[in-house]
């Protein structure tokens, strides 16, 4: 927390509209002089690698969509400047329409950590498939093949499948990228 008596505050806004916002409350309060009365604007997101049609694909996605946090001194006209600015609904407040409530201190600590250790960690990996699940092979010797998923690791992003060659399973391991589901 900053020593100029800045305080942390949820601010609600349209989902998917959070970096835009961000954009207008920095333009907005540089524009009106204000700048030093709001510090950080904080959108808290993980990088999430997807498998699509056969790629991995690395997005970056809003972890609280609709939700941003604002470090600011709320005094005079700072909050209902920011409450007026396009994509914003408002601030979070114990009592609806009430004066927004600052977060607590441990609740900051636990939003920086978690943001500084997401922008240090590995990404994120969403697998898409099921032990079970029927899946097309499409690269390598046995493209065009069905196979059943019988293991999953996700170390090393591979399957152990199953394939049917002349009537008999034939156990292969096979990446991610190797596969689609049907």
């Amino acid at each position: 927390m900053s020593d100029s008596g800045m305080k942390w505050y949820v601010l609600r806004t349209v989902s998917g509209q959070e970096h835009k916002t961000k954009t207008y409350i920095e333009k907005e309060m540089a524009h009106a002089g204000m700048s030093d009365l709001v510090g950080r604007v904080v959108i808290p997101m993980e990088k999430v690698v997807q498998v699509r049609n056969g790629k991995k694909v690395i997005k970056e996605k809003t972890k609280t969509p609709g939700y941003m946090y604002v470090e600011a001194t709320l005094t005079g006209e700072v909050g209902h400047m920011i409450k007026n600015l396009p994509n914003v609904i408002g601030f979070l407040a114990n009592i609806k329409g009430g004066d927004p409530s600052p977060m607590r201190a441990s609740e900051v600590a636990r939003l920086l950590g978690q943001v500084d250790q997401e922008a240090e960690n590995a990404v994120m990996l969403i697998i898409p498939f099921t032990v079970g699940e029927t899946v097309k092979v499409i690269n390598g010797p046995f493209s065009t093949f069905d196979a059943t998923i019988e293991k999953i690791n996700e170390e090393k992003q591979k399957l152990e499948v199953s394939v049917k060659i002349f009537g008999r399973k034939t156990p292969v391991e096979l990446g991610f990228t190797e596969v689609e589901k049907l």
